[in-house]
C-alpha cells in the first residue's frame, strides 16, 4: 500500500465522504420517485376507469331518453294522421 501523508488522507476523506453519501442520497431519492410515480400511475388509471364507466352509463340513459323521446314523437306524428 502506497504511504500517503496524514494531510491527503484527510483531504480525501472530506472530500470522498460527503460525496459518497450525496451519491447514496440521490440514488434512495430515484427510487423512491420512481415508486410515487408508480403510485400516482396508478391512481390515475382507476380514476380514467371511474370517469370512463360513469360517462358509459350516462351515454346508455342518454340512449333510452332518446328512445322514449322518439317513440313519444311518432306516436304524435301518428296521432296527426
Amino acid at each position: 500500500m502506497m504511504n500517503m501523508a496524514p494531510d491527503a488522507v484527510q483531504t480525501s476523506l472530506s472530500v470522498g465522504v460527503p460525496t459518497l453519501a450525496v451519491l447514496v442520497g440521490i440514488l434512495i431519492n430515484n427510487s423512491r420517485l420512481a415508486d410515487l410515480r408508480a403510485h400516482v400511475d396508478a391512481r390515475l388509471s382507476d380514476l380514467n376507469r371511474f370517469i370512463d364507466a360513469r360517462f358509459e352509463t350516462a351515454h346508455q340513459e342518454l340512449l333510452r331518453v332518446e328512445g322514449v323521446l322518439d317513440a313519444r314523437l311518432r306516436h304524435l306524428e301518428e296521432e296527426r294522421r
